[in-house]
């Protein structure tokens, strides 16, 4: 009879460890899941962060005099290509 309610001493102790660790798989999932949601808006900034760049880089290239032709042409490339995007946001807008 000792035997048995050792073994059902252990059991219970095993199913609380068990329900435990069920609780911590379930928080470091959540955890899990909100780091991707951090990492993910993180990375969408960074798109954002260097697109904003390019778009400064090429404000620059204009309005510096002395810039070589090379950096001028990408520039107004940049700029052009900035143009198109905003023309066919607003043929997209207005069908």
């Amino acid at each position: 009879m000792q035997s048995l309610a050792i073994l059902e001493s252990n059991l219970e102790v095993l199913l609380t460890q068990y329900h435990d660790l069920q609780q911590q798989v379930l928080n470091l999932q959540q955890e899990n899941d909100n780091q991707r949601e951090e990492m993910m808006r993180t990375h969408a900034e960074l798109v954002q962060l260097k697109e904003d760049y390019k778009h400064l880089e090429t404000a620059h290239a204009l309005l510096v005099e002395n810039i070589d032709d090379e950096h001028r042409d990408r520039a107004k490339q940049r700029l052009s290509n900035i143009i198109a995007q905003v023309e066919r946001a607003i043929e997209v807008l207005t069908k």
